[in-house]
């Protein structure tokens, strides 16, 4: 997998707000985009850093009208792929670079931009970090006996372990269906941390 964490990440960055969807570090995820403004802004990362940002809508919100109505901590992407159509539609595949936290917004309409720092992991390569990621993959293993396989990438990923925090991220991005559960490990920038919520989530998850 390609090493994020040495890409450099734009000051500014488009943001797309979405209810019930967020991208994770490393992982991939497609998107249709067909609303006006984000055509718009589609076409202003293809013509730049072809890099934004996927907020998630809070809990109960019907209507987003402010910051306040989304999570200020997001994924921030990268265009690997787009096919536009005749339409004006476009398909998308967005890989996820970093976790970042929105500082404030320098444009609202036709859609937003936001100032953006990034999010470091801490206590990566701590021995902690280490044995509860080892949990976590055997957390796994129990997930493909129940017939639920990983993608082969993943599962050749894990057998080496050289990364916890980016194991979290993945198998939270694999196993964890509720949204507001992998924006809670989103958030969560220490990694032993991130690896004991998991370690609970997948538990759940299991019995």
């Amino acid at each position: 997998m390609p090493d994020s964490a040495a890409i450099e990440l734009p000051a500014h960055v488009p943001v797309m707000v979405l209810p019930g969807a967020m991208l994770v570090p490393q992982a991939l995820l497609p998107l249709y985009i067909f609303e006006p403004r984000y055509r718009a802004m589609l076409a202003h990362c293809l013509a730049g850093s072809r890099m934004f940002c996927v907020a998630m809508v809070k809990m109960g919100v019907e209507e987003v009208s402010s910051p306040k109505d989304f999570f200020q901590v997001a994924g921030c992407g990268l265009i690997r792929a787009c096919v536009g159509r005749e339409d004006g539609t476009s398909n998308l595949i967005l890989q996820g670079l970093a976790r970042v936290r929105f500082t404030g917004f320098s444009q609202v309409e036709p859609f937003r931009i936001a100032a953006i720092a990034r999010i470091e992991d801490t206590e990566g390569q701590s021995i902690e970090a280490e044995a509860l990621g080892a949990k976590v993959v055997e957390l796994c293993q129990r997930f493909k006996e129940k017939g639920l396989e990983m993608p082969e990438q993943l599962d050749t990923f894990l057998a080496h372990l050289t990364d916890p925090g980016m194991v979290a991220d993945l198998v939270a991005h694999k196993y964890i269906g509720n949204p507001f559960q992998r924006q809670k490990l989103l958030e969560e920038a220490n990694v032993p941390a991130r690896l004991r919520l998991l370690i609970r989530f997948l538990g759940a998850a299991l019995a």
